[in-house]
C-alpha cells in the first residue's frame, strides 16, 4: 500500500513530464512513418487530438486563449499548405496545429524557429554535398520532433 501512495504521489507531482515525454514518444513515431513512407497515416496524426483532451489533466496552468492562438498559427500553416500545393505537407501543418494547442502560442513559435533552423542547415549541408538540388524535398517531421524533444529537455516547455 505504501508504495502505490509513492507512486501516485510522484505521478501527481509529475503530471507535466509525463505528458510531455508522451507527446515525445508519439512525435517520433511520427517522424519514423515520415522518414520512411513520406507520408503521415491521417488517423494516427489526429489523435494527437487526445493529447489536447488531457492537456488539461497534465497539471499545466495555461490560459485558453494563448492555446486557441497557438492553434491559429496551426491554421496558418495549413493556408500555406493549400496556397503552395502542399510545398509544405498537411500532415506537417496538421501536426503543427496540434502541437500549437497542446504548447499554446509563444512555445510553438520558438519550436518553428529551432525546427526551421535545423531543416535549413540540413539542406545547406545537402546542397554542399550535391545530393540535393533546390527542387529537393525532405520529411520536416524529423525536426519537428527534435526541436520538440530539445526544447522539452532544456526545460523550454
Amino acid at each position: 500500500m505504501f508504495r502505490i501512495g509513492i507512486t501516485v504521489g510522484f505521478i501527481e507531482d509529475n503530471r507535466w513530464i509525463l505528458c510531455q515525454v508522451l507527446f515525445a514518444g508519439y512525435m517520433g513515431i511520427l517522424a519514423v512513418m515520415d522518414i520512411r513512407k513520406r507520408r503521415l497515416s491521417l488517423l494516427f496524426l489526429l489523435c494527437g487530438m487526445l493529447f489536447i483532451i488531457i492537456q488539461s489533466f497534465c497539471g499545466r496552468e495555461i490560459s485558453p486563449g494563448v492555446l486557441a492562438s497557438g492553434g491559429a498559427v496551426g491554421m496558418i500553416f495549413l493556408l500555406i499548405s493549400r496556397i503552395t500545393g502542399e510545398a509544405l505537407g498537411y500532415g506537417d501543418s496538421i501536426l503543427i496545429l496540434i502541437m500549437g494547442i497542446f504548447l499554446g502560442f509563444w512555445e510553438i513559435l520558438y519550436l518553428l524557429m529551432g525546427a526551421f533552423s535545423m531543416a535549413a542547415f540540413f539542406s545547406a549541408a545537402m546542397l554542399v554535398k550535391t545530393r540535393f538540388n533546390r527542387k529537393s524535398s525532405f520529411p520536416f517531421v524529423p525536426f519537428l520532433t527534435a526541436a520538440y524533444i530539445g526544447g522539452m529537455l532544456l526545460g523550454g516547455y
